[in-house]
């Protein structure tokens, strides 16, 4: 097996082995992060409901889940970022068309899809409820780094390599990984384990944009480098 990668010249570089992904992904300083799979966002009530589409459409869940599990099995973190809304919106800014269209939903009908402390700001259950995981959660933005704690937990913890999951890759997944490598994280992209809409973009960015930043494998590939471990 093979996996995509970038050089540090920004460069296509060799494909990597087994041997070569396993050691970037080294349990002792590897975290899997998700992305927003939470039941307001991905689930049957989400407020995009072409995304839900999609993702359940394409497993991206099941693959989540997937390399969930693998990395507590052999040691690794997860840290599930996340968005929690209040009722009323403070501390949040409403300053793209995004955000504009959540707020608006809350104004005019009340509707808040990951309202903190509602089911829908609550992960979709197939990532299960596992005490060894953190939660970095943000009530503002639309990325999981910018001033939130996420950089110095992960740094705490003694990470260097980011394996990135979740939704979307538009926006949420492409800000994550160019976050990651702005503060000196290895970024390993799941392939099947992310989802924007439509599917046709969402491949376009990964292969023009996120393969030029993060190594790019499927969860099938991941999982075999820690087994090869």
């Amino acid at each position: 097996m093979a996996v995509a990668s970038v050089g540090g010249d920004g460069m296509t570089a060799p494909r990597r082995t087994v041997e070569a992904l396993a050691a970037l992904v080294d349990p002792a300083s590897t975290a899997v992060l998700t992305m927003e799979l939470q039941r307001g966002v991905v689930g049957p009530d989400a407020i995009f409901q072409a995304l839900a589409e999609q993702v359940a459409s394409a497993g991206t869940v099941r693959a989540a889940a997937a390399v969930c599990n693998a990395a507590r099995n052999v040691g690794a973190r997860v840290v599930h970022c996340v968005v929690q809304t209040r009722a009323d919106g403070a501390g949040g800014a409403v300053n793209c068309r995004i955000l504009g269209m959540a707020d608006r939903l809350r104004r005019e009908q009340g509707l808040s899809p990951t309202l903190a402390g509602s089911d829908g700001a609550r992960l979709v259950p197939e990532l299960g409820d596992d005490p060894r995981d953190l939660i970095s959660a943000r009530s503002h933005g639309l990325t999981p780094f910018t001033s939130t704690s996420l950089d110095q937990t992960l740094r705490n913890l003694g990470v260097t390599t980011v394996v990135a999951t979740g939704v979307s890759v538009n926006v949420g997944v492409m800000g994550l990984c160019l976050s990651a490598v702005d503060l000196g994280y290895q970024v390993v992209l799941v392939r099947d384990a992310v989802a924007g809409v439509p599917e046709s973009y969402t491949e376009s960015v990964i292969e023009n944009s996120l393969a030029m930043l993060a190594t790019v494998a499927t969860s099938a590939e991941l999982l075999e480098a820690w087994a090869a471990r």
